[in-house]
């Protein structure tokens, strides 16, 4: 797989056999079209869920591929179905695997009994009572259900994001050198000063920071997927740490998050990435959510535009969703950079089309942090925690 990962053009890939569009045609389509453009929308749900009439019953995972899909395609039906049955019918399940299989063990990390895999169950019951019309109660269920990762018990709420969400802002601190693991970046409430100086790391798309876990699909053996420990790869002097103090009170995130990086870059276009990680007393590091912006894609995504090397930029952009606790005497980190691959593609910072070349450019990254230029990640915490399931 390394060596299918690695060729350029990705738009020529040969293993897919471009000049047999009957092989895999639709693969190179999609490299034609990196925007979101009328070839997209022909297909897209978000364009059509004022057409689903029917109650629905969307069922994710915290490290599923699909997982953004599955939360948008809920709230989006819940607001805007096409009939009041859809509208009130729509309920959400998420549980914490990655795309296949469904087990208690995954990645690196035992979720415990209470998420011993019901979903054919929930299943039949779902279908028994919008198609047979039993009288089993799924009228009466909540309407959003998440497992709790870190507590490995489960959240109930009629809405999401859950109501009474406490939308928190962590910024982004250091003095100048929040490289690897053992650099000097911070994570806290506390919003920075002017004094602080920014950040800087070499983003080469000939070495980009290796996946470990994810959001992907559809099978680890193929694509990184799950929660794995990070601690190895954040020695890389291109990632940058942020991490709070270990905590004296369990934080529980659940619901979406956001990040805002103010960045420059020596390059027309490139990447900015972001994980969430649980930082265990004994040094684990548990990616539990992730996110990327391309720069050219800063303002629309239904239209490339270059950025001006050497300008500071405001990226906004979403970090997907999760549910975690974070411990007492854990702590909460943030990585930055600008690869995270193959779960991404390769930024090669070159500006060209999509697929279209095989030439690379390095870029030299600035990531500011300061009264001026604030760069945090927004968590949605809960502000009563769960209790863990042995506490329950």
């Amino acid at each position: 797989m390394q060596t299918v990962y690695a060729y350029l053009p990705i738009g020529r890939l040969p293993w897919l056999v471009p000049e047999q569009p009957e092989v895999a045609g639709y693969f190179f389509d999609w490299m034609k079209h990196d925007t979101r453009d009328e070839y997209w929308k022909q297909w897209s749900i978000r364009d059509r869920w004022s057409k689903v009439t029917v109650p629905a019953l969307n069922i994710g995972g915290w490290y599923d591929v699909f997982l953004a899909g599955t939360v948008e395609n809920f709230t989006g039906m819940r607001a805007n179905g096409g009939s009041e049955i859809a509208r009130s019918g729509q309920q959400l399940v998420i549980r914490p695997y990655d795309h296949m299989p469904w087990v208690t063990k995954v990645g690196d990390v035992e979720f415990g009994s209470a998420a011993a895999n019901k979903t054919n169950e929930q299943m039949v019951r779902w279908f028994d009572y919008w198609l047979k019309g039993k009288s089993n109660g799924v009228d009466k269920d909540p309407k959003v259900r998440v497992f709790v990762m870190g507590a490995n018990t489960w959240r109930e709420a009629e809405d999401w994001p859950i109501p009474g969400t406490k939308f928190t802002a962590y910024f982004l601190h250091s003095l100048g050198q929040a490289n690897w693991l053992y650099g000097n970046g911070s994570l806290s409430t506390q919003a920075p000063n002017d004094d602080e100086p920014p950040d800087h790391f070499v983003y080469d798309p000939a070495d980009p920071v290796p996946s470990r876990g994810g959001h992907s699909c559809c099978t680890a053996a193929a694509v990184p997927q799950g929660p794995y420990d990070q601690a190895n790869l954040e020695k890389r002097a291109d990632i940058l740490v942020y991490s709070t103090r270990p905590l004296t009170e369990a934080v529980e995130v659940t619901g979406p998050i956001k990040v805002t990086l103010h960045a420059e870059s020596s390059s027309v276009d490139t990447d900015w990435t972001i994980k969430l990680v649980d930082v265990f007393p004994d040094g684990r590091a548990i990616n539990v959510s992730n996110g990327i912006m391309r720069a050219s894609s800063r303002n629309s995504l239904e239209k490339r535009e270059p950025i001006e090397p050497g300008k500071i930029y405001a990226y906004t952009f979403d970090a997907s969703a999760t549910s975690n606790l974070f411990a007492v005497g854990h702590q909460i980190r943030v990585e930055v950079s600008s690869s995270n691959f193959p779960h991404y593609d390769r930024n090669l910072n070159t500006g060209h089309p999509l697929g279209s070349d095989a030439e690379m450019t390095v870029a030299r990254q600035t990531i500011h942090h300061s009264a001026t230029y604030p760069s945090q990640i927004l968590l949605p915490v809960m502000t009563a925690p769960v209790q863990t399931a042995a506490g329950r």
